[in-house]
């Protein structure tokens, strides 16, 4: 009889604020699904031999996380940060619980493979952690652990936090103007996805220290991405910039461009309310939605190719274009009639989750080339991690917006 009463109200709730999903239940679907995959295991990988911890266990560069959710790696910086969220709008520590434990479970057991790292053993897992050599290695998992920190309070979380923004203030590769780059696939190329991996967290010391030299850098890189991969012929983004002969990339991928978004959003979220860059920096954000609104599919999804409606629909950067657009809608950045967007990518990201809670096609991990065929022909995998932090993102977004209205 509970659950029958519990359907009507759920029936009543989406016919009440005209939604065709009760967000609420997707979000909790996909949410409870990292939680119940998840082992906190480690496996050896040629045994497969399973431990819960590395206590007492032999040196061996064999010894892996079982699980992909127990990676060091950025993905999963953005899933701590939508967790994070979840737990926050739904009012229910399981989630942030979750990502409490997790980021204990890796710091709990580094001292094993800290060990495998100094005899320079290859391929030691959790070998990021003690060599930051990249921002894939530190930013949006520094974001991530930044969130838990204010939760855990725990000094190697705090050590860690430092080291990895002094890595990105300090050694990370930049052009001659401070615009943060890569020395592959050329030398000095710019990618879309820095912002990302780096903004967020450098916007979220900022907050925590007052220290304004965050937020210049933050803003700094905003400004710069926003010079040299801004295509004025389309409202996109280029992937990316080769500053060896100053050209633009080939293609407007889409989640290059939602890495964008998601970061200017990141940074608003985190900066004064009274900084004088804010309004220029909210003009940049709506000029990349009311852009890329005008490539939104019928279905409420994104192409993977933003401007090709002939590559395939795309979960992980709809789940970014509508969080943005929700976030900025709350938070009253811009005009609220913008929420159709975000509504319409919400309905679509939906009809993406099956029944257990799992998120349909998501591009895998993606470098860049110089032919188009490379975008066209990346593989979707079921579930891959690059959607779930954004989807948790956009649909807790989605739901203040429901219940505002």
């Amino acid at each position: 009889m509970k659950s029958f009463l519990y359907l009507l109200l759920v029936i009543y709730s989406s016919a009440a604020f005209g939604q065709d999903v009760n967000t609420e239940e997707v979000v909790r679907r996909v949410a409870d699904n990292v939680i119940n995959t998840t082992s906190f295991q480690f496996v050896n990988a040629k045994t497969n031999e399973k431990y819960s911890s590395t206590k007492g266990l032999a040196s061996s560069a064999d010894i892996k996380a079982d699980s992909k959710y127990n990676k060091w790696a950025y993905v999963n910086g953005v899933l701590t940060i939508g967790m994070m969220q979840t737990a926050d709008v739904l009012g229910d520590k399981k989630y942030s619980d979750y990502s409490l434990h997790n980021f204990a479970f890796i710091f709990d057991n580094l001292s094993y493979f800290e060990t495998l790292h100094k005899a320079k053993t290859p391929k030691v897992e959790y070998g990021a952690v003690f060599n930051i050599s990249n921002l894939d290695a530190c930013g949006a998992m520094s974001a991530g652990l930044f969130d838990v920190d204010a939760l855990a309070h725990r000094k190697d979380y705090q050590a860690y936090l430092e080291r990895s923004a002094t890595y990105i203030l300090t050694k990370q590769m930049r052009l001659p103007d401070g615009t943060l780059a890569r020395p592959q696939p050329r030398f000095g190329t710019l990618w879309a996805d820095d912002m990302f991996m780096s903004i967020p967290f450098l916007a979220r010391m900022g907050k925590l220290t007052g220290d304004n030299k965050y937020f210049d850098d933050a803003i700094k890189q905003v400004e710069n991405f926003n010079k040299y991969l801004y295509d004025p012929a389309t409202g996109l983004f280029f992937h990316n910039y080769y500053s060896d002969d100053q050209t633009n990339g080939v293609g407007h991928w889409g989640r290059s461009n939602g890495w964008i978004a998601m970061a200017q959003v990141e940074l608003l979220n985190n900066l004064p309310a009274n900084h004088p860059k804010r309004p220029e920096l909210i003009k940049l954000l709506l000029r990349q939605i009311v852009g890329y609104a005008r490539y939104q599919d019928q279905t409420g999804l994104w192409h993977q190719l933003l401007d090709k409606p002939d590559s395939y629909l795309e979960t992980s950067v709809t789940a970014m274009y509508t969080y943005a657009v929700a976030r900025a809608v709350n938070q009253g950045w811009i005009n609220e009639k913008y929420i159709a967007i975000a509504r319409e990518g919400w309905k679509g990201l939906a009809s993406k989750v099956t029944a257990d809670g799992q998120l349909q096609d998501v591009c895998i991990g993606t470098n860049m080339d110089t032919d188009i065929k490379f975008y066209y022909t990346r593989p979707t995998e079921l579930n891959d991690t690059h959607g779930l932090g954004a989807l948790l993102l956009a649909g807790t977004e989605m739901l203040k917006a429901e219940k505002k209205k």
